[in-house]
């Protein structure tokens, strides 16, 4: 059942004949009957009594028309809200980010977003790591996600740039003041505010303790950035930060490590982005552009 089968029988039904239904949905008449037929054949039912003086329903088409009328408006409105989606009028933008990422790097472009695309309703879920966050996309959970580099992507990915991580430590620090940035092994001996084994964050910050010839003592361990800034900013332990989550009342209590951490900041989407994922990527690559190490 098609729904031009369904606006040809409501049009037969409102004009009383094939001919003048015909006009009505502006398609010529044979076309129209052949519709018609072929839809009371997959049916198994007579929709109209065809007489001479027009078409004239009959019981099983009487009890039809409501649920075709009701049916054909709901694809109307179906097919005009995916018109407005496309056009950035209407619809619903679904952003997926990792916690840290939710946190720093997307409410400016949400908030350009909604100064852009005012009609368009915008949802954000957050996610720990980021194979969960490549589960959900892959699951149909969200149109974007904004996070690191997902293995084995199928879809597009467009690489934003990179963040920096940055070391937090109390404001009465003295390597605070050290030219050159600050050597993690210089800390060594310290308890550090780490993250917990399952949050993103924690393979990358590994790996630089790793390169830096140590493994750290835990002080805490924390799912949240926020949290990890709050503590190494007061003398629980040194903690490695992104950048972008770490705000201005707490930008006198950082320093460079003396090798850089880095992560790579990744938009993904499934292999059919809908426009709206399109837009948001675009917004996204216009706000985060910042160069990428080879």
């Amino acid at each position: 059942m098609r729904p031009r089968q369904l606006e040809y029988v409501v049009a037969v039904a409102a004009e009383g004949s094939f001919t003048d239904g015909a006009r009505a949905a502006r398609v010529s008449q044979p076309a129209l009957s052949h519709q018609v037929k072929a839809l009371e054949q997959e049916l198994g039912r007579a929709l109209f009594v065809r007489t001479p003086e027009g078409a004239v329903p009959t019981p099983e088409g009487e009890r039809f028309l409501p649920h075709a009328r009701a049916a054909l408006t709901a694809y109307r409105a179906a097919a005009e809200a995916a018109r407005a989606a496309a056009r950035l009028e209407g619809g619903e933008l679904r952003v997926a980010a990792l916690h840290s990422m939710a946190m720093g790097l997307v409410p400016p472009a949400l908030g350009a977003w909604r100064r852009a695309h005012p009609a368009v309703r915008v949802a954000l879920t957050e996610y720990a790591h980021i194979d969960l966050l490549a589960e959900a996309m892959a699951g149909g959970e969200a149109d974007i996600a904004v996070g690191t580099d997902p293995e084995g992507w199928p879809g597009p990915r467009h690489v934003l740039g990179e963040e920096e991580l940055l070391l937090v430590l109390p404001a009465d620090e003295p390597l605070l003041r050290r030219p050159g940035g600050v050597p993690l092994a210089l800390l060594a001996d310290r308890p550090w505010v780490l993250y917990a084994a399952d949050f993103g964050l924690s393979p990358l910050v590994a790996r630089a303790f790793a390169q830096a010839g140590f493994a750290p003592r835990a002080a805490a361990r924390v799912h949240h950035t926020a949290t990890a800034v709050e503590l190494a900013a007061a003398g629980l332990g040194p903690a490695l930060v992104p950048a972008d989550v770490i705000g201005a009342r707490h930008a006198a209590h950082t320093a460079r490590p003396a090798t850089p951490v880095v992560r790579r900041l990744v938009a993904f989407t499934r292999p059919d982005p809908s426009p709206a994922a399109l837009a948001f990527t675009a917004l996204l690559a216009a706000q985060t552009a910042r160069p990428v190490t080879s």
